[in-house]
C-alpha cells in the first residue's frame, strides 16, 4: 500500500524532491556528514570514504551500462557526463600518492576490500541485486540520489575538500568535476550543473511516465538509498582536532556536533559590564556581566545568524545543506578576522 498523502499524478522527479525530504534531512544531521562538509577528517579518513565512494559507483555504473536499454533507464544513462568511479580513482591516487595501476596494493584500498564495512557491504549487495533482476529499474533510484547530490551539495564539499588538503584546481577534485550538456571535455559551471540537473530529471520524467506502481517503489528505494548513504558516514572516524572553530550556534539541521565549549584563547580581554569586584591581579573590576572579546564577537555573530534564518528562511528544505554550509563558512572566517586569528 502506498503511502494516502502521496500525490502520485506528479512527475516521478518532483515527487522523489518531496517524498525524500525527511531523509535529506536526517543526512544534514549526521556527523559524518558534517566532518566531510567541515575538512575535519584526515587525509587518510578522507581517502577511505573516497574508496568506499569508489566501490559504490563502480558497481553503480556497471549495473547502469548493463541496463543502458532498459526504458526507465535510458534516458538518463549517459556515462560520458555522469560516470564517477573513474575520476574517484584518480583523486584517490593522488591523496595517497600513488599511481591508479598501484592503488590495489595500497594497505588502505586493500583492506576495504579484504574486510569491507558491514554498510559499504549493504550498499554495493543492493546495488548488485538490483543489476540482477528482472526489473532493475530501481536503479534510477540510486542515480538520482548520487549523482543530483554530487552536482549540488557537492559542489560546497569541494571547495573545503581543497582547504582541508591543499588541493588546487581540478587535481585530487575530479569526483566534484563533470562536463557540460553536448561537450564533457569542458568543464561545468554552476549554470551548467543546473541544466544537467534538469535534463536529468526531465529523462526520469520519461522513464517512469505514468506508472504509479513504480513511482511508489523508486521513491523508497530512493530513501533507502539515503540510509545505505548514512551507513557510510557512520564509519567515519571523527576528527582529532576541529579545522575550523565549531560553529557558534548550534545550527538548525546540524552536520555535526556542536555543543562542545569554545575554550579561552590567549588573545582574549575582558570587557566588564558590572563593576562587582576586582580580577585576581587586582587591576581590572570583574563582575557576573564580565565578557571576553570572544564572547562579543560570538554573540554578534549568533545575532547575524539568527537574522540569517529570519530572513531567508533558515536551513530547512532541498537546499538546507547548502545555505548552511555557505553560512557556516563566513561565519568561521568573520570570527577569525576579528579575533585576529
Amino acid at each position: 500500500m502506498s503511502d494516502p498523502s502521496l500525490d502520485l499524478s506528479q512527475p516521478i522527479a518532483d515527487l522523489l524532491r518531496s517524498g525524500t525530504a525527511a531523509a535529506h534531512e536526517t543526512a544534514e544531521h549526521s556527523k559524518g556528514a558534517g566532518y566531510l562538509a567541515r575538512g575535519e577528517l584526515t587525509r587518510e579518513e578522507y581517502a577511505r570514504f573516497l574508496i568506499m565512494l569508489y566501490h559504490v559507483y563502480s558497481t553503480l555504473e556497471q549495473a547502469l551500462e548493463q541496463h543502458a536499454s532498459h526504458p526507465v533507464l535510458a534516458p538518463t544513462y549517459n556515462p560520458a557526463l555522469l560516470s564517477r568511479a573513474p575520476a574517484l580513482e584518480a583523486d584517490i591516487a593522488h591523496i595517497l600518492s600513488v599511481s591508479t595501476s598501484a592503488l590495489p596494493n595500497h594497505p588502505l584500498w586493500a583492506s576495504l576490500v579484504t574486510d569491507p564495512p558491514p554498510a559499504l557491504s549493504r550498499y554495493t549487495a543492493r546495488l548488485r541485486t538490483l543489476r540482477d533482476s528482472s526489473s532493475p529499474a530501481l536503479l534510477l533510484a540510486h542515480g538520482y540520489v548520487r549523482y543530483l547530490g554530487d552536482l549540488s551539495g557537492g559542489q560546497f564539499i569541494r571547495r573545503r575538500v581543497q582547504k582541508a588538503y591543499g588541493l588546487e584546481g581540478d587535481i585530487g577534485t575530479a569526483f566534484y568535476e563533470f562536463g557540460r550538456l553536448g561537450n564533457t571535455a569542458a568543464h561545468a559551471a554552476l549554470g551548467d550543473m543546473k541544466r544537467i540537473k534538469e535534463w536529468y530529471r526531465e529523462g526520469m520524467n520519461r522513464g517512469v511516465g505514468e506508472d504509479l506502481d513504480l513511482k511508489v517503489m523508486v521513491l523508497a528505494e530512493a530513501n533507502r538509498v539515503f540510509e545505505f548513504n548514512n551507513g557510510l558516514f557512520e564509519t567515519l572516524e571523527p576528527p582529532s582536532k576541529l579545522s575550523l572553530p565549531p560553529p557558534l550556534l548550534p545550527p538548525v539541521h546540524a552536520l555535526g556536533d556542536p555543543t562542545s565549549p569554545i575554550e579561552p584563547t590567549k588573545n582574549e580581554r575582558p570587557y566588564p559590564l558590572q563593576v562587582s569586584g576586582k580580577s585576581a591581579e587586582g587591576t581590572e573590576p570583574l563582575g557576573e556581566g564580565t565578557y571576553t572579546t570572544q564572547g562579543v564577537v560570538s554573540f554578534i555573530l549568533a545575532m547575524c545568524l539568527a537574522h540569517f534564518v529570519l530572513v531567508v528562511g533558515g536551513f530547512t528544505g532541498n537546499r538546507g545543506w547548502e545555505k548552511y554550509v555557505t553560512a557556516m563558512e563566513w561565519i568561521a572566517h568573520t570570527r577569525a578576522r576579528l579575533l585576529g586569528m
